[in-house]
């Protein structure tokens, strides 16, 4: 399951992060309601921007402060209304999560965008995208690494017999890899990532982290798994629609090495699905690469393929009443 299986029930399920609505102790109880083995810290964008994907991220980022431009996000000399409104934002909801979770003792999961994403997406003074400038981007890196610690150590402070595992979302690595983020104008794309200087970039933000494990998170199509893991991640995080034939063979490799997979088995846009036809995908996709089936639940942790923010809150429940559901399946194999 992870270089830390004793961590982890047989059959656990958690979810990637994001959640629709607004209201952070909802969201808090019913996580720990549906995800008693991995439950996480909500993400709510719907409260709009600073509980975003990249605003939440920004919050972690000391001495690298962000503000709203009509672009999007960009760095700036000082902090300011944007900034203070996403810290905001964060304190609601570990304010909410201490509440629901104080005597919570297991595994218990962050999550957090990671350097490259956060490159692609933020820009410099200047205007132009920081993934284009080698030295931001090993800027951002190391002041990730320098915010995550001090956000464990506040979980772990409010979450005290918790076990905190990290979840780093990488999902513009493909694109940065192949060319395919904008210039900031969008007439052009950015010059290809050096697939080296993408992992040792992930390196640097998990490497020395006080978590009991490490994942990496990647919904988009050609996730670079092996990348991930040389990275420093034990599990990788992937949505079963995305691997297609030929990502087989790298996906059995790392299981061999002893990655976990955390794999997105229910489309969270899909129609209602049944707690059986889930586990019979499941066990059809594990089948073909050839594992026995009594390992399926201690190696594979089951997610939604992707974040819920753009699910009904019916439909967000509903994945997750599916993914509890499901696990107790697998490990009966």
């Amino acid at each position: 399951m992870s270089a830390a299986p004793e961590l982890l029930a047989r059959g656990a399920v958690t979810g990637i992060g994001s959640l629709p609505g607004d209201d952070p102790a909802e969201a808090a109880t019913m996580i720990f309601g549906e995800l008693p083995d991995l439950p996480h810290l909500a993400e709510l964008p719907d409260r709009g921007p600073g509980a975003d994907m990249i605003g939440r991220a920004a919050t972690m980022l000391p001495d690298l402060p962000v503000q709203i431009e009509p672009s999007g996000w960009r760095f700036t000399s000082r902090p300011g209304r944007d900034l203070r409104r996403a810290r905001d934002l964060l304190r609601q909801d570990l304010d909410a999560l201490e509440d629901a979770g104080h005597d919570y003792a297991g595994a218990f999961k962050l999550q957090v965008a990671g350097p490259v994403t956060l490159a692609a997406s933020i820009e410099l003074t200047a205007g132009h995208r920081a993934l284009s400038d080698r030295g931001a981007l090993r800027d951002i890196a190391e002041a990730l690494a320098g915010g995550l610690r001090d956000h464990i150590a506040d979980v772990q402070s409010r979450l005290p017999r918790a076990s905190i595992v990290l979840q780093l979302d990488e999902p513009s690595v493909p694109a940065a890899l192949a060319a395919r983020i904008p210039t900031a104008s969008g007439y052009g794309t950015l010059p290809a990532l050096d697939p080296i200087v993408a992992r040792t970039t992930i390196a640097a933000v998990l490497s020395g982290l006080p978590a009991a494990a490490r994942a990496v998170h990647c919904c988009a199509a050609g996730a670079p798994l092996r990348l991930f893991a040389e990275a420093g991640a034990e599990a990788v995080s992937v949505d079963l629609d995305q691997l297609t034939m030929a990502a087989l063979d790298q996906v059995g490799q790392l299981i061999d090495d002893g990655v976990g997979i955390w794999l997105g088995a229910i489309d969270p846009a899909g129609d209602v699905d049944s707690a059986a036809d889930v586990a019979r995908r499941v066990l059809s996709w594990w089948s073909t690469l050839g594992f026995p089936a009594q390992e399926l639940s201690r190696r594979v942790v089951l997610t939604p393929g992707c974040g819920l923010a753009g699910a009904s809150p019916v439909r967000a429940r509903q994945v997750y009443e599916l993914l509890r559901e499901t696990g107790p399946r697998l490990s009966e194999q």
